[in-house]
């Protein structure tokens, strides 16, 4: 029994510790494959990057940081005077004013009788006796308005403007680092799936050369048939697990370049090198070396201070307190002053004239609607401060959620670890007791492939770690 195994014992003892330093091995310690020059190599950063320049999200937000500029200059233009050109003219078909005498004198017998006389002595002399003016005119001026009191809602408004404008900034800041964290978290989908490849591919390999052997020890009468087709099941199996692994990596990977922007194309007959096919599309693996969770420790009440959403609740409740200080401004007085200069000709010859002004606006009968209005903003703000409380409350609570989700995710990396480990120690004492004719070939593939699941039990516990730790850390 024992000589059986001697032909290609050898060869499986080498198989086993490869496969054993392999799978044990952090991810990102192997090379990566040579990619050809029609193929698409992308990082992290890469996709980061153009996450930031493609999202359609954070393209919007970045608008609204420029529409707020927008309106803060709007509210700064009201500190200035308002200067306006003005200009009229107009032609009647008949003028627009007639005074005659009876006009001036009345409706009595004496006017009656002065008129008639001085119709008279009108046509005696040729003149008319009633005046008519407003036929034409035409003018042209230029005013100025300088606001000098609005009861503080210019001020008010400014005030409100750039708090819009730090808003808008913050939902910005806000949109990246969500897209930042939806694109690692796609990014790492990905790149589970590619180690999972790996493993996968190694292992075919390796049966692929032990299948050979076998094949030849059955061949001389030296291993039995069943040994033969345990190896092709084994085979079978590796092959149908690579096909979900490629058809998973290709949805991971479609989902991905969407987000970012990348074009792609999933026929690989139409690839071409601005369009390339999803499988030319490949992302580098930076698993690499992991620290513990101690050395990204932060005091939580730092990190929801860094937060945007903290700064976010805060602004919110400064926005409300400046929209009561507006209302108040609309019940007291209003000051301003001004002046006007032009030529007019409507009346009479054409000429400049020009004049200053002031103006005093005092409400009083608008108390009692605005003390009411009053009221409702005064509840306005109240609710900002309870709901910037509460929610203060919730991100703190989020906080250390997620410091709890990442220690959790480092202790099943060590179980996971621990787990890799003792699936490799079995199998290196099934390889040796195999070849000493012990137990069958089916122990020793059952115990590989309890191995190459605690790898991918490892791989995703490794790959949960990172995704935990982009949602804890709020400087990334």
């Amino acid at each position: 029994m024992k000589s059986r195994f001697t032909k290609y014992g050898s060869f499986l003892t080498v198989y086993v510790l490869f496969l054993t330093i392999y799978v044990t091995l952090p991810a990102g310690l192997f090379p990566a494959c040579a990619y050809s020059r029609d193929r698409v190599i992308l990082t992290m950063e890469d996709c980061r990057r153009m996450a930031a320049e493609n999202n359609n999200a954070v393209r919007n937000s970045r608008l609204d940081v420029t529409a707020a500029k927008a309106r803060r200059g709007e509210a700064l233009a009201e500190y200035f005077p308002q200067v306006s050109l003005n200009a009229f003219g107009f032609h009647a078909i008949d003028p627009m004013l007639r005074i005659g005498l009876k006009d001036i004198l009345g409706n009595s017998d004496a006017a009656h009788e002065i008129t008639s006389n001085l119709n008279d002595l009108a046509r005696q002399r040729g003149i008319n006796t009633e005046y008519s003016t407003l036929w034409h005119g035409y003018g042209a001026s230029v005013s100025l308005i300088q606001p000098v009191f609005a009861g503080g809602r210019i001020v008010s408004g400014n005030r409100l403007a750039s708090l819009g404008v730090q808003a808008a900034e913050l939902q910005f800041s806000l949109q990246q680092r969500k897209s930042a964290e939806q694109i690692e978290e796609q990014y790492w989908q990905v790149v589970s799936l590619q180690e999972k490849m790996k493993t996968v591919e190694q292992v075919q390999t390796l049966l692929d050369t032990l299948q050979k052997d076998i094949n030849a020890a059955v061949a001389a009468g030296v291993a039995v048939e069943s040994d033969k087709l345990q190896v092709r099941l084994k085979m079978n199996e590796l092959s149908s697990t690579r096909t979900k692994l490629r058809g998973g990596i290709r949805l991971a990977k479609m989902n991905l370049c969407n987000s970012i922007g990348q074009e792609y194309t999933p026929y690989s007959t139409i690839g071409t090198d601005s369009l390339p096919h999803i499988d030319s599309i490949l992302l580098v693996s930076t698993v690499g070396r992991l620290d513990e969770p101690m050395s990204y420790y932060r005091d939580e009440e730092e990190i929801v201070d860094l937060r945007e959403e903290n700064r976010l609740l805060e602004i919110s409740v400064d926005a409300k307190k400046l929209e009561k200080r507006m209302v108040l401004g609309e019940v007291l007085p209003q000051i301003g002053i001004g002046g006007t200069y032009g030529y007019g000709a409507v009346i009479g010859e054409g000429r400049f004239n020009g004049a200053l002004f002031a103006t005093l606006k005092i409400p009083v009968t608008e108390w009692g609607k605005y003390s009411r209005k009053l009221q409702r903003y005064e509840c306005d703000v109240q609710k900002a401060i309870n709901d910037r409380d509460y929610l203060h409350g919730q991100l703190l609570l989020q906080a250390r959620e997620q410091w709890l989700d990442l220690v959790t995710c480092w202790e099943q990396i060590e179980v996971a670890e621990d787990g890799v480990e003792i699936a490799s120690t079995s199998v290196r004492e099934l390889s040796s007791r195999y070849k000493e004719g012990l137990v069958p070939l089916s122990d020793l593939l059952a115990a590989q492939t309890r191995l190459r699941q605690c790898t991918d039990t490892l791989t995703d516990a490794r790959i949960a770690y990172c995704k935990a730790l982009v949602r804890y850390r709020t400087d990334k």
